[in-house]
């Protein structure tokens, strides 16, 4: 059953399966880094607004709470990410009808979740909080803001997820340029409301909290209205929503382990902000320098994250398409891209760690902890061009399971070990805690370059071949 008239239209998508390899993932990749500093770009806003307040208590909530909200984020990219592999096997194979089911039964599962989501997001505020910044009495000034701030986020957290899913069906078939366009709306958006809600009605982090989901819902609207208005196979219809099953294990089997990955380093971040700054009482300077050192770690990894997505699709739509020749070459040339980009924002914030850190909060206490964290850390992150691309090329063979298994033993098990060992038993250092992060990066990459090498795409089939 042919879903329009007209036949498959590239003219806004990509078709990773011919053209240049390096020139089809720069044109993907693009888009998808400029929307991502966007969404970084008032991230940072948020940061600065509440920096600029005074309260401390405020500035150091926000930060806190963002190992949190990057857990979701990780989550829900992840599990557009499962979505997106399912849909560029099939779009590569040429079977519009199984796209659209896919898209409809994606977009029911979203619904069914957003609603899970928000509610035991709200009931379970106060316990994570408590998990990651001891008890409520011993955080003094830290706590309601950010159980404000949670709060808020979670009851708003169905904008974040429809927008990641509608974001992810329309990358799968090679369109990152609209996503990119919506991103940019929502972030000025949230500009914006963060000026008014801040420094107009003096709401605090509250106000922030309430600018980022009116603008993650403004961002799933607009993508929902293009899915709704296309006229490829990813045209979406309110009474057309469904649960096919046999896709919904599809879905499960390849989304629900990429986004347990894609959680897993942030699921990590919360222990690791314990230990700075609750585990012996809330030592708000370390916090505070924490929260400065993760916004500019954020940006490290933007074009890394925005190159493997674009690995992802490029993997999906070759496999698809039966070249699994072709999908190696892009995923090597994919790993070339992400470290040079890499090598040369390392150089930039070494040099420039002072002053970065000064942007966001120019306590001189605070600018030291942020400089001395990225110093030492910044150069390692070359371990994560392997972890990042690899990963996303074996998520776009649908090997989800494995990439998580590995990133749990790096990053929740040995992080977590090392942690305890150092902090019980050696030093409490602020450098000597953060260092887990390295550490656990290059056991991370060693681990997936020996899967890579010895499982690879071996006879991983997700999609019906077409008669």
């Amino acid at each position: 059953m042919e879903l329009t008239k007209k036949k498959f239209s590239f003219r806004r998508n990509i078709d990773m399966t011919q053209g240049g390899i390096a020139l089809n993932i720069l044109r993907f990749a693009f888009p998808l880094l400029l929307g991502n500093l966007f969404q970084q770009f008032y991230s940072m806003v948020d940061t600065w607004v509440i920096g600029q307040t005074g309260n401390d208590g405020a500035y150091a909530a926000v930060g806190s709470v963002g190992p949190v909200i990057n857990v979701l984020i990780g989550f829900f990219l992840g599990l557009s990410s499962g979505v997106g592999v399912i849909i560029s096997q099939y779009y590569g194979a040429k079977n519009e009808k199984r796209v659209n089911e896919v898209v409809h039964t994606a977009m029911a599962l979203t619904a069914i979740l957003a609603v899970i989501f928000t509610v035991l997001g709200i009931l379970i505020t106060p316990h994570l909080l408590m998990l990651m910044l001891s008890t409520e009495e011993g955080v003094g000034e830290v706590y309601p803001h950010a159980k404000a701030y949670l709060a808020i986020y979670f009851a708003g957290v169905s904008g974040l997820m429809f927008y990641n899913i509608g974001a992810g069906i329309l990358r799968a078939i090679g369109d990152s340029f609209r996503p990119f366009l919506y991103l940019v709306v929502a972030s000025i958006t949230n500009i914006i409301l963060d000026l008014v809600f801040v420094f107009g009605v003096e709401m605090g982090a509250s106000g922030v909290a309430l600018a980022t989901v009116l603008a993650q819902g403004l961002s799933a609207l607009l993508t929902i209205i293009t899915l709704m208005r296309t006229s490829t196979c990813v045209r979406f219809s309110f009474r057309k929503l469904h649960i096919d099953t046999s896709i919904l294990r599809k879905i499960f089997a390849v989304g629900i382990p990429a986004g347990v990955q894609m959680a897993i380093t942030s699921f990590s971040n919360m222990f690791v902000t314990r230990y700075i700054g609750g585990a012996n009482g809330v030592q708000q300077t370390l916090l505070s320098g924490w929260t400065t050192y993760t916004k500019i770690d954020q940006f490290i990894f933007l074009p890394m994250q925005s190159i493997s997505l674009a690995a992802t699709t490029f993997v999906g739509q070759n496999l698809g398409g039966g070249d699994e020749k072709r999908a190696k070459k892009g995923t090597y040339t994919a790993y070339f891209m992400a470290t040079c980009v890499t090598a040369v924002l390392i150089v930039i914030i070494m040099i420039f760690a002072p002053y970065l850190a000064a942007f966001f909060n120019d306590t001189p206490d605070v600018v030291d902890c942020a400089t001395l964290l990225l110093h030492y850390i910044t150069p390692f992150y070359m371990f994560c061009c392997i972890n990042q691309v690899f990963s996303a090329s074996l998520r776009g063979a649908g090997r989800t399971g494995a990439p998580m298994i590995i990133m749990l033993v790096s990053f929740v098990a040995f992080r977590q070990l090392y942690l305890f060992i150092v902090s019980t038993f050696i030093s409490n250092e602020l450098l000597a805690l953060a260092f887990g992060y390295p550490m656990g990066w290059g056991l991370c990459a060693l681990l997936t370059l020996i899967y890579y090498k010895k499982v690879g795409y071996k006879s991983k089939q997700l999609v019906e071949k077409t008669a």
